[in-house]
C-alpha cells in the first residue's frame, strides 16, 4: 500500500515510492496506530533489568518481530524475482526496472491500510489470537508489497541497507531497554513530528520541492529510530502494568511486535532512500 507522499522531481511517479506518511511498505501513521494499548505508569521499576518474567516477555516481542521479517523478506523476494507472482503485481519493462503497478499490485498497495482500519472498528477487545492474526496479516500484506524496492533498487544496495537498519535498529532498541531515563515526553514529541512528516509529504505531493524530499526523510530517520527506542521502553512498561495477565501480555506481545516491526520497515525505507542505488 505505498502511498508515495514525497515525490523526487524529475522521476517518473511509479518511481518515486517514498517511505513515509501512508505509505505502502511503512504508512508512518499505522506506526502509532496501537500506541494507547496500555498506558502504564511511566516510574521505572528499580528491578527491570534483571526480571525474568520481564526478558520472558520482551524475547517473545522480538522472537515475533524475527519471524515477521523474515516472511516479509521471503515474501518481497518471492513478489520481485518469481515472475508469475511479479507478473501479476507488476509491469516491468526489459531491465527488469519498474514502470507501473497492476489492479492487482494496487490492491496489494492498499491493502494494509484497509485491515489496520478494519481493526480499528472491528477489534474492540482484541484476544491474542484477533491481535496475532491482525500482525501476521499485516506482515504478510507489507511484506509482499515490498518487492516494489527490490525493482526500483538493486539488491545489493537494499541489502547492504537492511544490515545498517538491522544494527541501528537493534542499538536503538537496547537503548531504550536498558536506559533508566524516562522518554514518556519525548514520546510526545515524536509523534508531534509524525503527523508533521505525514503533512510536509502530503503537501509535496503538489509542489514536488527536492529539498521538502530530503529534509522529509532526515526527519524521518531521526523519528523512527526515536520510536525505536521509545517503543521498547514502553513495553516495558506495558509488561509491569499488565501484572502478570497472560491475556493481556499475549495482546501486548501482538502489538509490540507490530510496532517494532513498522518502526523498522519505516527506518528501512528512510534509509534506503539515500544509500539505495537505483536500477
Amino acid at each position: 500500500m505505498q502511498v508515495g507522499l514525497a515525490h523526487d522531481p524529475g522521476e517518473d511517479d511509479i518511481c518515486t515510492e517514498r517511505p513515509l506518511g501512508t505509505q505502502q511498505q511503512g504508512f508512518i501513521s499505522m506506526s502509532d496506530f496501537d500506541r494507547g494499548l496500555a498506558r502504564p505508569e511511566t516510574v521505572l521499576a528499580p528491578d527491570m533489568a534483571v526480571d525474568a518474567g520481564l526478558r520472558a516477555f520482551m524475547l517473545g516481542v522480538y522472537n515475533k518481530l524475527a519471524l515477521g521479517l523474515l516472511l516479509s523478506a521471503a515474501l518481497a523476494f518471492l513478489t520481485s524475482a518469481y515472475a508469475p507472482v511479479e507478473h501479476l503485481l507488476y509491469i516491468v519493462n526489459e531491465d527488469g526496472r519498474l514502470v507501473a503497478l497492476t489492479g492487482l499490485g494496487q490492491i496489494l498497495r492498499f491493502a494494509p491500510l484497509v485491515i489496520i482500519f478494519g481493526s480499528m472498528f472491528g477489534m474492540r477487545n482484541p484476544s491474542p489470537a484477533s491481535s496475532g492474526v491482525l500482525y501476521w496479516a499485516m506482515v504478510s500484506t507489507i511484506g509482499a508489497s515490498l518487492g516494489v524496492w527490490l525493482l526500483i533498487y538493486t539488491s545489493t544496495s537494499a541489502f547492504m541497507t537492511l544490515l545498517i537498519t538491522a544494527t541501528a535498529f537493534g542499538a536503538l532498541s537496547l537503548v531504550g531497554y536498558t536506559t533508566k531515563r524516562d522518554l514518556t515526553g519525548m514520546g510526545s514529541f515524536l509523534i508531534m513530528g509524525l503527523w508533521g512528516i505525514i503533512i510536509a509529504s502530503l503537501v509535496n505531493m503538489f509542489l514536488h520541492l527536492d529539498a521538502i524530499y530530503w529534509i522529509v526523510n532526515v526527519a524521518g530517520v531521526l523519528i523512527f529510530s526515536g520510536l525505536t527506542a521509545w517503543d521498547t521502553q514502553r513495553l516495558k512498561m506495558t509488561y509491569y502494568h499488565l501484572g502478570g495477565d497472560q491475556a493481556a501480555m499475549g495482546v501486548a506481545t501482538n502489538y509490540g511486535a507490530l510496532n517494532l516491526y513498522l518502526n523498522f520497515i519505516n527506518l528501512f525505507q528512510f534509509l534506503l532512500s539515500f544509500m539505495g542505488v537505483r536500477r
